[in-house]
């Protein structure tokens, strides 16, 4: 809801009391400001809007979800590099069961702009292997298949990447 440099201001400022706080004795006030300004620390390294998607989603509320993406106005200025990548994750999965194209666009940004985690990045990179392979792109979907393979380190997407390998023998 905050834009990120108010998040930051949000934090000195309530440091700020905490240390009065705690000059003036008053330690439990003091603590309690220092959890405070913690949470908007953590909250600008985690977007709370795309956390609440996140849930939607995995509920399978897709509308519900992409309710809370349209919250945020203008994703560059107001979200983190990391956060842009996953807001861009969000929309592909998304868009991805009505527009194979924009789904592209939205799957290949969320990778040049990097997520977090390996999983994540692993099943943009098998979304994108499937759009490439209904496009007849056989050799982009292959290396974007052994590049998810490699970020499957749990082997959660192992059943997946096999029925691609195998639909891409058909073709």
């Amino acid at each position: 809801m905050f834009h990120k440099n108010i998040k930051l201001v949000l934090t000195v400022l309530i440091l700020g009391v905490a240390v009065w706080q705690f000059t003036e004795g008053n330690i439990g006030n003091g603590i309690m400001y220092i959890l405070l300004s913690a949470m908007f620390v953590f909250l600008y390294y985690k977007n709370e809007i795309i956390l609440l998607a996140f849930l939607r989603l995995r509920k399978q509320d897709f509308p519900g979800a992409k309710k809370w993406l349209d919250k945020i106005k203008n994703p560059q200025a107001s979200l983190v590099r990391k956060q842009q990548g996953y807001y861009n994750y969000l929309n592909g999965l998304m868009v991805s069961q009505t527009n194979m194209n924009e789904a592209e666009k939205y799957f290949k940004k969320a990778i040049q702009l990097g997520l977090s985690m390996n999983a994540d990045l692993a099943m943009a990179k098998l979304n994108l292997a499937g759009i490439a392979m209904t496009k007849r792109r056989k050799r982009e979907a292959q290396t974007l298949l052994t590049e998810a393979k490699k970020l499957d380190k749990h082997n959660m997407l192992g059943e997946q990447i096999k029925m691609m390998k195998q639909q891409m023998k058909k073709i």
